[in-house]
């Protein structure tokens, strides 16, 4: 008997020196993604919805709990704890800081794997979505993507000041008005906004909705949104430089158009959101199966 407890007890150390073994392998490896991530969230107006995002998901994961046929998949998960290993070298090699966190995130989801099985990742789907959608988006992406929202929402923009009479000259992202010209910049290219409507729509969807494709198309909805009310915040800049004060394009008023058109844009997903669930519960009552 005593023995027996003297090897349980020794197990025990043993299992607790691999964990702390590990966890120090695992903070040796990772501390520089963590840290610039980090930082990135907390100086990077662009990347500071990782702030909220990564919290948020951590909250949902422990909410949701254990999947109830969760099983250990230890080969499984040291074969993808492999790659993401092998992803973070070569990645520190190129020093490319995007596919270095998403190593960072492969190796946590490979933990859990190990611990829980995949199972527990699909049961966790919605936390594991928010954290990917929490890494910054890499600079060559943005910048491919940015002008061309900056000249749809000029188009947009100038079109609506044309609809109200006043006076426009449209030359790529610069609204030419007949005492100032408006220059919509990258800033003002709605990229910041598209990205924290994604991840409102998924955190919408995951929460509020039962099916895929109601899932899927509203977070496809939150793209002509977000696109829309940025037309509409430049529109809005334009009509009040042009009608009452040329000194309304800067400064606290802009700020405060866009803040206002955020929570617009945030009341009309949710309305969207509302309706697909009145949708959904429809759909139940008839009898058709969730897809």
């Amino acid at each position: 008997m005593i023995r027996a407890v003297a090897a349980v007890r020794g197990l025990e150390r043993g299992q607790a020196m691999a964990l702390l073994a590990g966890a120090i392998a695992f903070g040796i490896l990772y501390w520089s993604p963590i840290t610039t991530l980090g930082r990135d969230w907390w100086n990077d107006a662009d990347a500071s919805h990782g702030l909220l995002l990564a919290p948020l998901a951590v909250y949902l994961a422990w909410k949701r709990g254990r999947a109830p046929n969760a099983r250990p998949q230890p080969w499984l998960g040291l074969f993808l704890l492999t790659g993401a290993v092998v992803l973070r070298y070569l990645s520190g090699l190129a020093a490319e800081l995007f596919t270095m966190r998403l190593s960072l995130m492969a190796a946590v989801g490979a933990l859990v794997v190990i611990h829980l099985g995949v199972r527990q990742l699909l049961h966790w789907w919605l936390p594991c979505a928010l954290l990917l959608l929490s890494i910054p988006i890499p600079a060559i992406l943005t910048n491919t993507l940015a002008f061309p929202l900056q000249l749809k929402a000029s188009q947009l923009g100038a079109a609506m000041l044309e609809s109200r009479h006043v006076p426009v000259y449209l030359a790529g992202n610069v609204i030419h008005l007949p005492d100032r010209a408006l220059f919509v910049t990258e800033a003002c290219s709605g990229l910041r906004s598209l990205t924290a409507l994604i991840a409102l729509g998924l955190l919408i969807g995951g929460i509020w909705l039962r099916r895929v494709w109601t899932r899927a198309l509203l977070i496809a909805l939150a793209i002509p949104v977000a696109m829309a009310l940025n037309g509409v915040r430049i529109f809005l800049t334009g009509f009040l430089v042009h009608f009452v004060d040329p000194a309304l394009g800067d400064g606290v008023m802009h700020y405060t158009e866009g803040w206002a058109l955020f929570v617009a844009a945030f009341a009309i997903l949710g309305a969207m959101a509302w309706l697909m669930v009145r949708l959904e519960n429809g759909l139940r009552l008839r009898g058709s199966p969730a897809v």
